[in-house]
């Protein structure tokens, strides 16, 4: 498949609400790679966390779901998405 013809996409997500738990990024982590995401995480506090995503957006919108949905432990309030540039070799 040429890189043309790819559905991949690189996005900035930015997940609030009270996300202290320690159990959060660890499952963040784990429901990315099991979506298969490549996923790299920028910030993160008990108010905020910032990661990169890349991967098909249908996968990106299924990670965004999970987040909103669980752990129990978190209280996600909003969700934001970005388009980040595709780096090019």
């Amino acid at each position: 498949m040429t890189q043309g013809h790819r559905n991949d996409r690189r996005q900035r997500m930015t997940i609030l609400g009270d996300l202290g738990a320690a159990s959060f990024l660890p499952w963040i982590r784990r429901h990315a790679d099991r979506l298969g995401l490549a996923q790299t995480v920028s910030h993160a506090d008990d108010e905020r966390i910032e990661l990169e995503l890349d991967g098909p957006e249908e996968l990106i919108d299924m990670m965004e779901v999970g987040c909103l949905l669980g752990p129990i432990d978190v209280w996600v309030e909003t969700i934001g998405r970005e388009p980040l540039a595709v780096q090019t070799s």
